[in-house]
């Protein structure tokens, strides 16, 4: 009879070792769960970084804004006695709302013209009416980015004209983001009026035109827009922001031209009082 085989380990070389806990299939997942998380936080990171960018800044560009405008040591426009004065027989009622003087235009002599100011410096405002809700919003000397756009409002080239001069007083705004002051210039229509006003003057323009151009199509700000080099005989005014919406690939420009100006201390141009 023949002997059973003998059960045990190999009379030579070492005993067999259990399987690898850890295979190759395991750690291309553990891989992939890495690259996964670091993807999730990527875009918690850029949904943070667009909620900023598109909604905060402006929250803080409009608060800002508005405190430049309320800081401006500026005499205020006269008021007439309340609209609704009581007579005989007159029910007690909330008090009156005084009504605003509607300024008379000047148009048969030259306005005032205030001298460029340094950079940076708060010098007007601006009220378009056709941007009805939108506040009044402070314009300052420069247009840099970072130091006017960003952080002041509107900004004024420097070296084209103040308001109510012969030749361009252009500005820059933001479309979106910071306050977005020129958000709505794609509104505007000719014989729309802008409204800027100086510590003690009122300049009231009309739009003419309206135009989309290249970034490097700078004769826009030209003294005559559109004609470098040509001597200049109106007052006009240039808004000048970016296009499309979210873009800097082209930029969207509105040309005016100045019709009237009036002294603060006579009253309110009747565009921003609702009497035009």
């Amino acid at each position: 009879m023949t002997a059973p085989a003998r059960v045990g380990p190999p009379r030579h070389g070492r005993a067999p070792q259990p399987a690898r806990s850890t295979s190759a299939g395991s750690v291309a997942l553990a891989g992939l769960g890495v690259v996964g998380e670091l993807l999730i936080t990527a875009g918690v990171l850029l949904l943070a970084f667009l909620v900023w960018q598109l909604w905060w800044t402006d929250v803080e560009g409009n608060r800002a804004q508005a405190e430049i405008v309320r800081n401006l040591d500026w005499a205020q426009a006269p008021t007439t006695a309340p609209s609704a004065a009581a007579g005989p027989g007159a029910t007690a009622g909330p008090a009156a709302t005084p009504a605003v003087v509607i300024a008379a235009p000047h148009r048969g002599e030259d306005p005032p013209v205030d001298v460029e100011p340094d950079l940076r410096t708060t010098f007007a405002t601006l009220q378009v009416p056709r941007w009805d809700g939108e506040p009044e919003r402070p314009v300052s000397e420069g247009v840099d980015k970072a130091t006017v756009l960003d952080s002041l409002g509107i900004g004024h080239y420097p070296g084209t004209v103040m308001p109510g001069a012969i030749g361009n007083f252009a500005m820059a705004g933001h479309r979106t983001t910071y306050a977005k002051p020129f958000n709505r210039v794609a509104e505007l229509q000719v014989g729309d009026p802008i409204v800027v006003r100086t510590a003690s003057t009122w300049y009231v323009y009309r739009v003419t035109s309206t135009e989309i151009v290249r970034p490097q199509d700078v004769a826009v700000i030209a003294p005559v827009p559109g004609k470098p080099g040509v001597a200049p005989t109106e007052r006009s005014i240039t808004l000048t922001t970016c296009h499309p919406m979210f873009s800097a690939r082209e930029r969207f420009i509105v040309h005016g031209v100045l019709d009237y100006w009036a002294p603060v201390s006579e009253g309110v141009p009747a565009e921003i009082a609702g009497g035009a």
